[in-house]
């Protein structure tokens, strides 16, 4: 069973996010930071990262250049939400495989999930 990762400090769209997609069959595991979820990597080997922008520490794109720094989870795709720097994710596709604006519509999220993960 694929885990996914939610990196986001607003509980309640973390928490929607863990619900949508463990209704699809998927485990997901939550960080309110880029720091928490960058020592929760190692341990719980997500399949794919959902990570929001604006976060206290370090944001989106910070913790994404992190995440990549990683030989390890190099190739691990990272979907970023953002409710007004999307444009910046947008911008930088070597670290992003999709890019959401703040309100998303969960079932594209939850279908650019199930499409990720079945791409080679």
């Amino acid at each position: 069973m694929t885990t996914i990762l939610i990196v986001d400090d607003e509980y309640l769209i973390a928490e929607i996010l863990s619900f949508a997609l463990e209704d699809e069959g998927f485990l997901t595991v939550t960080a309110g930071n880029g720091q928490k979820a960058l020592s929760i990597l190692d341990r719980e080997r997500p399949g794919l990262i959902i990570t929001d922008y604006m976060m206290p520490g370090m944001n989106g794109i910070e913790f994404a250049l992190a995440v990549r720094a990683n030989p390890s989870f190099a190739n691990i795709p990272i979907v970023l939400m953002s409710g007004a720097q999307a444009h910046l994710g947008v911008s930088r596709p070597d670290l992003f495989a999709r890019v959401y604006e703040k309100p998303f519509e969960i079932e594209a999220m939850v279908n650019s999930v199930l499409q990720l993960l079945k791409e080679p």
